[in-house]
């Protein structure tokens, strides 16, 4: 892509580093990567905790590791070398949730999903239908308004009603978990697909690093795999469509808030996709969120507070407007990954997330888990 794979800011992100048995914590100085673990600040969980993570990261003393750019070329999957760090998702402790049908585009597709009840081949002449019930009148909704209100009434007077369009434009939105604590996966890693899928696609999108007491610190990007044969048999599999190994993947690094970079900035971002597979098939698409219709803070404010608590804090995907339709392997048949995809996800603000498809079966398995990190940390006095 030729371009610089980390943004400008205060960068904070996790990795492994040879010589250690726990991950390290990181930050970006002058294009280096540097070590900033020290007692009592070597996980995320404790820096987003601290009430000073912007102004920790900045001045905390560090160990240089090396390049940046030689460190995120070293994390890609099946290239690296044993003897230099390998970045990691950069997040530990939190939990992982994800909100959905928070852009007009996807919120139609999960419809389609719905009503095609998996079956992708019938998506191309339902979406035609839809959209002609429909029309565009949802771009314009406010969801609980008065008004989504009545098109409710509307569409379900003409069958069309459907789950997907109570959280899209009714009162509550749609929050759910996407993976447990620990098991993101970083730049580089292989993502993973459950093997029953067969019509799937990436899922680009800015992800809110939330501390315990709801502050929203920083932001990173996210690729919330999405499964559309399982979700769209019945949204009760979505536990099965959304969480399996390497199925959540974050990264490069979190930029926290400070100066100019704020959750405004966040707001206007522009995230491009890229999909590149081994058949020489190249899909691009792009998610503004300028056009999500919920506020980032309403969606933390639906995740955590007095009816939810996180005491370690979480990470929220804030949902994509990117649907792909784009027909892969036959007129109609629309899109589905194959295996050794490349899923590259930027904008400017955030940097790059870079992916391999695989099956959540043959990515490396989940086995350093929280226990893991805490028995580490304590065993090098860094608790």
């Amino acid at each position: 892509m030729g371009e610089r794979l980390y943004p400008d800011g205060i960068l904070l992100g996790r990795a492994l580093v040879p010589g250690h048995d726990h991950p390290r914590i990181v930050t970006v100085r002058d294009g280096m990567v540097v070590d900033i673990t020290a007692k009592g600040m070597a996980s995320v969980r404790d820096i987003a905790e601290s009430g000073r993570a912007a102004e920790h990261v900045a001045q905390a003393p560090g160990v240089p590791l090396g390049d940046a750019d030689a460190i995120l070329a070293n994390s890609l999957a099946g290239a690296g070398r044993d003897e230099l760090p390998r970045l990691l998702s950069p997040i530990d402790l939190q939990a992982i949730k994800a909100s959905g049908v928070t852009f007009v585009v996807s919120l139609l597709e999960r419809v389609i999903e719905e009503q095609a009840r998996g079956d992708k081949g019938r998506a191309d002449a339902l979406r035609g239908e839809i959209l002609g019930l429909i029309g565009t009148d949802l771009s314009e909704l406010v969801p609980g308004s008065e008004t989504a209100m009545k098109v409710k009434a509307a569409l379900i007077e003409k069958g069309v009603w459907s789950q997907y369009l109570e959280v899209g434009i009714g009162p509550d939105a749609e929050i759910f978990t996407k993976g447990q604590p620990m098991s993101s996966v970083g730049y580089g890693a292989e993502i993973g697909l459950h093997p029953v899928s067969s019509w799937n696609n990436p899922e680009p999108e800015v992800a809110l690093l939330v501390t315990s007491t709801g502050a929203i610190i920083g932001a990173t990007l996210g690729n919330d795999v999405n499964l559309r044969d399982v979700e769209g048999r019945s949204a009760l599999l979505l536990g099965k469509a959304k969480d399996n190994n390497a199925s959540a993947a974050l990264g490069p690094f979190v930029r926290l808030f400070s100066g100019e970079f704020t959750l405004e900035t966040i707001k206007t971002c522009e995230i491009a996709l890229r999909v590149e597979g081994e058949d020489g098939f190249v899909l691009d698409g792009h998610s503004s969120m300028a056009q999500i219709s919920r506020t980032p803070e309403s969606l933390v404010a639906a995740t955590i507070g007095s009816h939810h608590q996180y005491p370690d804090g979480l990470v929220l995907y804030l949902g994509t407007m990117f649907a792909p339709v784009q027909d892969r392997g036959g007129a109609g048949q629309g899109f589905t990954h194959r295996l050794g995809d490349v899923v590259t996800i930027s904008t400017p603000t955030l940097g790059t997330l870079s992916n391999r498809v695989n099956l959540s079966t043959k990515c490396p398995p989940w086995t350093y888990g929280a226990s893991h990190l805490l028995r580490d940390l304590a065993r090098a006095d860094l608790l």
